[in-house]
């Protein structure tokens, strides 16, 4: 099992950045997967799922502004993020709920 973020960076309070995770060494389409992120010093947040067959969910904190995607032919995994926020900053993870199998995340920072 092979999961490969990509996508962060620097961006300013209001911009949009989309996130990747290249998933490989499982069968994709048969697992629902999540994105998770922590910022410095706290702990794990959930922020989305997206389940086998498209369904998805979001956590409070960014309802509206995110929006969880999946491409079963490429075994990818997507995070559009919108109208982003400081607090936004963090690492951010894909993760296969199954397990908890998270990737090495990539870093989203989020200038005022």
């Amino acid at each position: 099992v092979r999961l490969v973020e990509s996508g962060g960076g620097l961006v300013q309070a209001g911009g949009s950045l989309r996130l990747s995770c290249a998933a490989s060494g499982f069968r994709f389409s048969s697992y629902a997967m999540s994105w998770v992120r922590q910022a410095p010093g706290k702990g794990f947040e959930w922020i989305s799922s997206i389940n086998t067959n498209g369904g998805t969910s979001y956590g409070n904190s960014v309802r509206g502004r995110f929006t969880i995607s999946r491409d079963n032919a490429k075994n990818t995994l997507y995070l559009q993020m919108n109208d982003l926020k400081p607090e936004d900053t963090a690492v951010y993870y894909c993760e296969r709920p199954a397990d908890d199998r998270k990737g090495q995340g990539t870093q989203v920072t989020v200038s005022p």
